[in-house]
């Protein structure tokens, strides 16, 4: 059995945990990150970067880096998908990106992975695979990490980002995930010759009754990146993969040729289920804090998961700043309270994340009367969703953080 000490140990290798590295890694932490899988990754396809996202990685000098292998849509637009009939096309282009100070961005899971896995190596965050942290106990000034295999790993903060099945959330709350009884099948086809209707610069959502399909270009419009999700029978019934198309084929039987077309683009060895979990206001145990889905995992209807990891990471750059990193030396004694202004400012907006999230996917899927009504609105909506989507983009974190600081006792800061 070996031991490890650093300034802060981070629990998971996705969005959250590398973004949270090389922002504290910046403010002169020293920084190891623990993954469980044997090789750093990311599994899925294409991901929306909405402006509150962006202007985080155009701070940090990594939006042209997403920029030279994503893609900015010109529009989102959201279609019936029995009729075809447009609903809404929002521009995302021009005014949007000035208001916003950023653009919108699809990029492929993997790539925006891979540049802050880059970033964190550029650092020097010490970065190691095939480690399964079993618990986390704090003991005076520092949090202790213990193996599966008996290594100890001791840190004055740990950070935990191990997703939405998080284990090491089991320490703050015995909840579990929450089914929403839809599943998603993904896939990626190159454009080069599909026909021309097909190839977009928009993200494109169809809307039928239990089901979406959501399409978008990725690395530079090289790739067509679709995503079709359904309430899935056999997913309620407790079977989280389900082989054979039967199931697939069937929940868009009603669907216009092209959505119906569109799922021979799909992956379909896999699918994903679709889980979220409660809002909890505690996220502290100790020296430990949960991050991304670790604390808040929400359904993808407001394509803001990573996205608020990313803010997540900002956050506790600035918190930490001036507090736990003063002039090259640690007080380790700031965390708790890092931890508890964290807390403050980021459960109760990822909390409305995570719960409008759900209802905004209720809106998608419902048929009927409720179904010509949700198209009577988006129509009138006059092709702008910005007054119910600018709580979201438009975030003002800069702002929620300068009045905590301003809040603090003098003495704290010193």
């Amino acid at each position: 059995m070996t031991e490890t000490t650093q300034d802060v140990l981070i629990v998971g290798g996705g969005m959250a945990g590398l973004a949270a590295a090389f922002t504290l890694r910046e403010n002169g932490a020293s920084v190891m990150l623990l993954e469980q899988a044997a090789e750093f990754g990311e599994v899925g396809a294409g991901l929306q970067l909405a402006p509150n996202a962006t202007r985080l990685l155009k701070k940090w000098g990594l939006l042209d880096e997403v920029l030279a292998v994503g893609v900015t849509p010109d529009h989102v637009a959201f279609k019936d998908a029995r009729t075809g009939e447009p609903l809404l096309s929002q521009d995302v282009t021009g005014v949007f990106a000035d208001t916003y100070g950023a653009p919108y961005v699809v990029v492929h899971r993997s790539d925006l992975h891979r540049v802050l896995l880059e970033r964190c190596r550029v650092a020097g965050v010490t970065l190691i695979n095939s480690v399964t942290i079993e618990n986390v106990v704090t003991t005076g000034d520092q949090a202790i990490a213990t193996a599966a295999d008996g290594t100890i790993y001791r840190a004055g903060a740990v950070l935990a980002a191990d997703g939405l099945k998080s284990r090491l959330r089991t320490q703050i709350s015995d909840d579990e995930p929450i089914s929403s009884a839809y599943v998603a099948y993904r896939g990626t086809v190159p454009t080069a010759g599909l026909p021309s209707d097909q190839l977009i610069n928009d993200v494109t959502v169809y809307f039928g009754p239990d089901c979406h399909m959501v399409q978008y270009p990725l690395r530079g419009g090289e790739l067509l990146n679709t995503v079709a999700v359904f309430r899935s029978k056999s997913f309620e019934s407790g079977i989280e993969q389900a082989p054979g198309l039967e199931e697939l084929q069937e929940a868009y039987a009603g669907c216009v040729p092209h959505v119906q077309e569109s799922l021979k683009h799909l992956w379909h060895g896999i699918r994903w289920p679709m889980f979220d979990r409660e809002p909890i206001e505690q996220w502290v145990d100790g020296r430990m804090l949960l991050i991304g889905d670790a604390a808040h995992p929400m359904l993808q209807y407001l394509a803001q998961g990573a996205c608020q990891a990313l803010e997540d990471a900002a956050a506790l750059q600035e918190l930490t700043r001036g507090t736990v990193f003063v002039d090259g030396r640690v007080n380790v004694s700031a965390w708790r309270q890092v931890f508890d202004e964290f807390t403050e400012i980021r459960q109760p907006r990822t909390a409305r994340v995570q719960t409008a999230a759900r209802v905004w996917g209720e809106s998608w899927h419902v048929d009927g009367l409720p179904r010509l009504l949700r198209n009577m609105l988006f129509k009138a909506s006059n092709d702008d969703v910005s007054p119910h989507t600018d709580w979201v983009y438009g975030h003002a974190l800069e702002s929620s953080i300068d009045a905590v600081k301003a809040a603090r006792p003098v003495a704290a800061s010193v």
